[in-house]
C-alpha cells in the first residue's frame, strides 16, 4: 500500500469523522501559516484528523473584478510550505484539466468545484495523478449524478475517491441542505462529505463593492444548524472554512466560521457524531407487530 492509498484509508475509517478546514482563499503566506498553526492546534487537541484546505485561485468568481487569490505558481508554494512546516495534508480545487498535475504535486486531495462536477476532462484530468479526488455536488444536480461523476474518475484508473454535499439552489439566490442527500450518494460507493459553510451561501448575494467586484452573501448563523444535522445524520467528513477575521476575508467572508467559535462548535459536532448510528442502514421490520405491542 503506498503513501496516498493510506491516507485514502485513513480518511474511509476516520472516527467519528475527518475534517477538512481553512480559509477560502489563501490571502498570504503569513496568514495561512497562521491559520493552519491553529487549526491544527485545535484539531489535534479535539482528535479529528485534519486536511487543511485553501484555494490559490477562485476561478468562478461572478465578477472579474472580484479577488481570485495569488494564481497557481504562487499558491503551490505557500501550501506545499504549509503541508512541510505543520505536517499536515492539503486539499486545494483545480478549473482546469492543465492544473491536475501541478497541483497533484502539492495537494493530497484535489477539489473539483461544484459547478465543474461533470466536466469529463477535469475529473479524468484530476484522477490520473492519482491522488484522492473530492468532487462536489453540484448546485444543480441531484444526488443520483454524483455516481457518474466518480465512474469517470474509476474509469480513468484512481478508486480514491470521495463525493461532497454542499446544497442545492432554491429560487435564483439561495441554498438547501436536503440531508436525504447524504444518504442517497452513498450509492457511489465511497466517502461523503459535507460542506457546512458553502451550503449557507448565497450567490451574488452582496452589493456592487468599490472595486466594482460582486461577493457572495450568506447565512453564518446557520452553519451550526447544517453541520449538525450533518453529522447527525452520518458522514464520513466535514468541510468547512474558517477565518480569524471572516468580515475583512476578500472571499466569501459571510460564511466562513470565525476561529474564536472554531473549537467549541467542532467539539459539539464530535459529541453529536460519536453518538449517532446514522451511517449505519437502519433495519426496518415491516412485519405485522404481534401481542407484544
Amino acid at each position: 500500500m503506498d503513501g496516498t492509498d493510506a491516507f485514502y484509508a485513513s480518511l474511509k475509517s476516520a472516527s467519528p469523522f475527518f475534517l477538512m478546514a481553512g480559509p477560502n482563499v489563501i490571502q498570504s503566506e503569513e496568514h495561512i501559516f497562521r491559520m493552519c498553526r491553529s487549526i491544527k492546534r485545535i484539531t489535534d487537541e479535539v482528535g479529528i484528523p485534519l486536511v487543511f484546505k485553501s484555494s490559490f485561485d477562485k476561478a468562478n468568481r461572478t465578477s472579474a473584478k472580484s479577488f481570485r487569490g495569488p494564481g497557481m505558481d504562487e499558491g503551490l508554494k505557500i501550501l506545499r510550505a504549509a503541508k512541510t512546516t505543520f505536517d499536515v495534508p492539503i486539499v486545494t480545487d483545480v478549473h482546469d484539466a492543465c492544473q491536475a498535475e501541478p497541483v497533484g504535486s502539492v495537494a493530497d486531495v484535489i477539489q473539483i468545484p461544484a459547478f465543474l462536477c461533470r466536466q469529463t476532462d477535469l475529473l479524468t484530468a484530476a484522477a490520473k495523478t492519482g491522488r484522492v479526488v473530492n468532487v462536489k455536488k453540484g448546485q444543480f444536480c441531484a444526488a443520483s449524478v454524483m455516481r457518474n461523476s466518480v465512474d469517470k474518475i474509476r474509469n480513468a484508473g484512481n478508486d480514491r475517491v470521495m463525493v461532497c454535499e454542499r446544497g442545492t439552489m432554491f429560487g435564483y439566490g439561495d441554498l438547501v441542505v436536503d440531508p436525504r442527500n447524504l444518504v442517497w450518494m452513498r450509492d457511489a460507493a465511497c466517502p461523503i462529505v459535507a460542506d457546512v459553510t458553502h451550503a449557507l451561501q448565497q450567490p451574488a448575494g452582496l452589493a456592487i463593492d468599490a472595486s466594482g467586484g460582486v461577493a457572495s452573501g450568506g447565512l453564518r448563523d446557520l452553519i451550526p444548524a447544517v453541520a449538525r444535522t450533518c453529522v447527525a445524520v452520518g458522514v464520513d467528513g466535514v468541510f468547512m472554512e474558517v477565518h480569524d477575521d471572516p468580515n475583512s476575508s476578500p472571499v466569501d467572508g459571510p460564511t466562513q466560521w470565525p476561529l474564536r467559535n472554531f473549537e467549541k462548535l467542532l467539539r459539539e459536532l464530535k459529541a453529536i457524531a460519536e453518538v449517532t448510528k446514522g451511517k449505519d442502514k437502519f433495519d426496518i421490520d415491516l412485519t405485522p407487530a404481534g401481542d407484544e405491542f
